[in-house]
């Protein structure tokens, strides 16, 4: 009985395993947290698949879980339990100097918060994700050079965050993200510190980003903001409520 159980999980894991399109699948995730005597289900069992070139919004309200998956989705956190694959890669599994690495290579971070050094330009900023993983320097400023172009800010490289503003600092987090080329852009509340043209803006660029093939989770509380995406996953009570793909005329 016990030979034929864990054939049967092998089995599972192999039928698990997502095929080429699949950038993201997860299988029966949980996260668990012990606080005292009281164990806090923060996940129960989400499973979810997203392809290449999706564009995926991740909503809920305080409490629901959406922060703790998004955690897991971009290797900040490991499950209690279950499985998670990002580009056919069990991440769930690794250590973690795996996960940084994982992190570093496979996903560009945008947060509400910018989270830029303050001291430094806008170009330096963008570079230092290709500093931790060892670009040599002139190939590195090059590539950051073309990631600010990319999001308009070519005649701004040499500002820093405080020179620059809510909008154009919100941009250069996103050629940041942009500069490793990743599997995933990942984004947090990234409207959250702006006013609503700027807003406005920042998704659309978000959307062009799309149109060229860039792979999107955004995680927001907002409506208006999550039906900027082409799909929504409703998250409630650490399960997916609901799973909209919404209809673009």
């Amino acid at each position: 009985m016990v030979e034929e159980a864990v054939l049967e999980r092998e089995i599972e894991l192999v039928e698990a395993v997502p095929d080429e399109r699949m950038v993201i699948r997860t299988d029966d995730l949980w996260k668990t947290y012990v606080m005292g005597a009281e164990q806090v289900h923060a996940l129960r069992g989400v499973s979810f698949d997203v392809q290449h070139g999706e564009y995926v919004a991740i909503m809920g309200p305080s409490g629901s879980g959406k922060s703790t998956l998004m955690n897991l989705i971009g290797c900040l956190d490991t499950p209690s339990s279950g499985q998670y694959w990002l580009n056919g890669k069990l991440v769930s599994e690794m250590d973690d100097d795996e996960l940084a690495r994982i992190r570093n290579k496979e996903i560009g971070f945008v947060f509400q918060t910018f989270n830029l050094l303050p001291r430094a330009t806008a170009l330096h900023n963008v570079e230092l994700p290709l500093i931790y993983n060892g670009t040599p320097r002139a190939a590195r400023l090059e590539m950051a050079k073309v990631s600010l172009d990319n999001v308009g800010l070519k005649d701004r490289m040499n500002h820093k965050p405080n020179e620059l503003s809510g909008g154009q600092r919100q941009r250069v987090a996103v050629a940041r993200a942009l500069v490793n080329n990743p599997s995933i852009i990942l984004a947090d509340e990234p409207t959250g510190n702006l006013d609503s043209q700027t807003s406005q803006e920042i998704m659309g660029l978000f959307e062009d980003l799309h149109k060229q093939g860039h792979t999107i989770i955004l995680v927001t509380h907002e409506h208006d903001i999550a039906r900027n995406a082409h799909r929504v996953l409703q998250i409630l009570d650490g399960r997916i409520h609901s799973d909209e793909r919404i209809q673009r005329s």
